[in-house]
């Protein structure tokens, strides 16, 4: 059968010797099959040049003929199911690779440029850490210290003849996915002009790290804030501010209880200073499961997501959220980030409490954190009630709390607001002088024509 130009698959005549008969009835009995779209007339045209071009000794009377008999007769495109009823063999009604295009149809497809992407790079295009994240990796000087309990990885950043800010991480999390972005923000960048900041990485979660030995105990609670003084003795480090997120500020708030002399002040965002629930038990338990048999699966993911953002994180800031969702899949090590999570759910109470001011026979510094302690939460975040619990059991003359609203994860989504409170506190303290106090009179300046607000609270 043969195929021509064009995608039209003419039929044998009806004539045995080849020759088309001079009614040219023949060549309209016979079916067609398109492989595109045509009208009447170009199914006509096609036929006729397939009959000129394949007879034999074709003349010019047999064209006249077609020609005439086209004039009283209309060509007829006989569909599959048609055929079937008439006992007509069947085509070959494989679906084209590609539409067939005529002349004139190629001369204006070829004025235009195949796919009007091309000219536009976004073959290179990636999803960057956001407030240029890569930028700390090359800043900070990376060091392991040896503790009782394994090594442990510090960033350093900044002048360490400065005054120290020593930062520690939430679940999920390192000193690169958690304060990068902060601490490369534009008040910020002041900041390590007058302090030096080390960001300490718990066992096993900073990138690219090797999966734990079997045998090897993660450290609890205790033991990790334990292995701050580990770390402040090999840096030299008298006297620290503590600046941690979510299971760090519970890490910090250990620390500073048990070692009072050691920190200056703390910067708290979403402490809890309660043991685990049982919902919050039964979940954990189950992604610490999950991680060390299956790995990082969507249900981790999720809860990790609404850990740190709370519900709807997606209608807030949607790059940030699919940047982080990647981080969860690509990023951690879930073997290790289950035994973190396991000795987060198995945390014991931080035992402090509000003394009222006069009661006999007690100090109000032997029962709560003496230094000063700004309480800091996002408006949306989960851990809200927790933060208000742990408000009302720190000393109300050397603390505050405060509420960000419209977020959750503060760093990430309010920075200009945090590093504001964050710069006026260190004032406070008599930390904060020079470029720092110029950039936070310049983006105090701008934020007060922000439609959003902070919500200062001291109880």
């Amino acid at each position: 059968m043969p195929q021509v130009e064009g995608g039209y698959t003419a039929l044998d005549s009806a004539n045995t010797n080849g020759h088309v008969g001079s009614s040219g009835g023949a060549i309209y009995q016979s079916t067609t099959e398109p492989t595109g779209p045509q009208s009447v007339f170009e199914s006509m045209k096609r036929a006729i040049g397939q009959v000129v071009g394949t007879s034999g000794n074709g003349t010019a009377q047999d064209t006249d003929d077609l020609l005439a008999a086209s004039n009283g007769r209309q060509a007829m495109v006989v569909g599959t199911r048609e055929r079937d009823k008439i006992g007509k063999p069947l085509l070959n009604t494989k679906m084209p690779s590609a539409p067939t295009h005529t002349a004139e149809e190629a001369r204006l497809l070829g004025t235009m440029p195949i796919d009007p992407m091309d000219d536009i790079e976004l073959r290179s295009v990636q999803l960057q850490f956001p407030n240029a994240r890569g930028s700390i990796l090359e800043a900070c000087e990376q060091r392991r210290v040896p503790t009782d309990k394994g090594d442990v990885h510090v960033a350093i950043q900044g002048d360490n003849t400065k005054p120290a800010i020593l930062t520690y991480h939430d679940l999920g999390l390192n000193y690169v996915t958690s304060f990068a972005g902060f601490f490369n923000f534009p008040p910020m960048r002041g900041l390590l002009e007058n302090f030096c900041v080390y960001h300490v990485t718990a066992p096993g979660q900073e990138e690219g790290a090797p999966t734990l030995p079997e045998d090897y105990i993660y450290p609890t609670m205790d033991e990790l804030a334990a292995q701050l003084v580990y770390v402040m003795s090999h840096f030299g480090l008298k006297s620290v501010i503590g600046f941690g997120v979510g299971a760090g500020a519970n890490i910090l708030a250990r620390f500073a209880h048990s070692n009072p002399d050691k920190v200056g002040a703390l910067v708290l965002i979403n402490c809890v200073s309660t043991q685990s629930g049982w919902i919050e038990w039964g979940y954990q338990s189950f992604n610490a499961r999950f991680l060390r048999t299956k790995g990082m699966t969507q249900s981790v993911i999720d809860y990790l997501m609404w850990h740190h953002f709370g519900r709807n994180p997606e209608e807030r800031n949607h790059d940030l959220v699919q940047m982080y969702k990647q981080h969860f899949e690509r990023g951690v090590n879930p073997t290790n980030l289950a035994m973190f999570i396991n000795s987060y759910i198995h945390r014991n109470d931080l035992n402090i409490t509000r003394t009222p001011p006069g009661t006999p026979g007690t100090q109000p510094s032997l029962c709560t954190l003496k230094m000063p302690v700004i309480n800091i939460t996002g408006a949306l975040s989960p851990h809200v009630d927790d933060t208000v619990t742990f408000n009302g059991r720190l000393d109300p003359t050397n603390s505050s709390w405060m509420k960000i609203s419209d977020c959750a994860m503060v760093l990430e989504e309010q920075p200009a607001k945090l590093a504001e409170a964050f710069r006026l506190f260190l004032q406070g303290e008599g930390y904060a002088v020079g470029t720092l106090q110029k950039l936070g009179r310049k983006y105090s300046t701008a934020s007060q024509n922000s439609s959003n607000h902070i919500e200062l609270t001291v109880q």
